[in-house]
């Protein structure tokens, strides 16, 4: 499909494309919505196969931003950015100082921030040369890892859709299936573990897998078994487009909650899916808007415990699509993308009369 076919199907205002051979940088910075304000998105570094699939990729999670943010209720807007390369093998200060000039040519637009391959050093390093860059770390005014608010915010999700599908948000003797053991999977299997859920989890490397094994009493499971085990909640926490054609018919579990963006390969066909099966599904970018949360705190003067007030309200944010879901007799994926382009829509309306009234002030017309 041609790019701005593309943009325009999904919405985007804009896409740059940075190239600097001579670092080795290739990079893509989508805006998708810049309507409640500035779009806020991590940049993900990956060895993606092709440029198309990169593409695919960014496009897809700025417009996840956009819907993360405002379901959320922050005054932001979405964007996000890939750096096209394996992090343990091209990343390098040049390449992340090139990017950030980059990020700083458009002016405020898109703020970036930690994702898949990057951390807070990475954005220590973009940091000198731009100031719109966030998940930095206390020294230098931000919050530090955004990984524990958001495993915190996804706790809260699980919480208000055990409390629906299950009858109690309690968790002791509930099972869990995590698939993915990184930063925000191993923090949200802490938090599980606190709980006293039982607990599966399933990932490719093999030192989160034993400190989670050791440390939580987790159970690990072959990363090709996780999806379909026997469980109350699977929480996807790595990659997304793991609810599809296949797996789905293949679930064993009641409820589907995690932090992985974009768990539906397709969202309309794939939502509907799980409800028609009766498995409660709780829309990732409600709940693993802690992170997004986090950053968000960061623009205004951190304080861990103003952030961590926020993800909390995600069990109420959470419960919220799922009455709606059940008033209007939808799926909840369709719900939850309700909410947030209802917000949008009001701001953007909003927006509009003040700019018509405007113009017509301008030109000496009454108000």
């Amino acid at each position: 499909m041609d790019l701005f076919e593309q943009m325009a199907g999904m919405g985007h205002e804009r896409v740059v494309f940075c190239s600097s051979p001579e670092v080795g940088l290739r990079a893509i910075i989508a805006v998708h919505s810049t309507v409640l304000w500035p779009g806020l998105g991590g940049v993900r570094m990956w060895p993606y196969a092709t440029l198309e699939e990169a593409l695919v990729d960014v496009l897809r999670l700025s417009r996840g931003m956009t819907y993360k943010a405002a379901a959320a209720g922050l005054h932001l807007g979405g964007g996000k950015a890939v750096i096209l390369g394996d992090p343990k093998q091209h990343k390098s200060e040049p390449l992340l100082r090139t990017f950030g000039r980059y990020v700083e040519s458009l002016g405020g637009l898109y703020i970036t921030a930690e994702d898949v391959g990057t951390d807070m050093g990475d954005m220590e390093q973009i940091l000198a040369e731009t100031r719109w860059v966030t998940g930095v770390s206390t020294t230098q005014g931000g919050g530090g890892d955004p990984s524990p608010v958001t495993a915190f915010g996804v706790l809260q999700g699980i919480k208000a859709a055990a409390a629906w599908q299950l009858g109690s948000p309690r968790l002791a003797g509930r099972s869990v299936a995590i698939q993915g053991l990184g930063s925000v999977g191993l923090a949200l299997a802490g938090h599980l573990h606190k709980e006293g859920a039982k607990l599966f989890a399933a990932d490719i490397d093999q030192d989160a897998t034993a400190r989670a094994r050791d440390e939580l009493g987790v159970e690990i499971v072959p990363p090709g078994e996780i999806l379909t085990i026997e469980c109350d909640v699977l929480a996807p926490c790595a990659l997304g487009a793991v609810l599809d054609d296949a797996t789905i018919p293949r679930l064993r579990c009641k409820i589907v909650a995690g932090a992985a963006n974009n768990q539906l390969a397709d969202e309309q066909r794939h939502g509907q899916a799980l409800h028609d099966r009766g498995i409660l599904y709780a829309p990732d970018f409600v709940l693993n808007a802690g992170g997004l949360i986090h950053v968000y705190s960061e623009l205004t003067g951190y304080k861990r415990e103003t952030a961590m007030r926020m993800a909390r309200g995600l069990y109420q944010n959470t419960t919220r699509i799922f009455e709606l879901s059940r008033a209007q007799a939808i799926p909840t994926s369709v719900a939850a993308h309700r909410v947030a382009e209802q917000r949008i829509a009001g701001v953007k309306s909003m927006r509009s009369r003040f700019w018509a009234r405007k113009v017509r002030t301008l030109r000496g017309a009454p108000a």
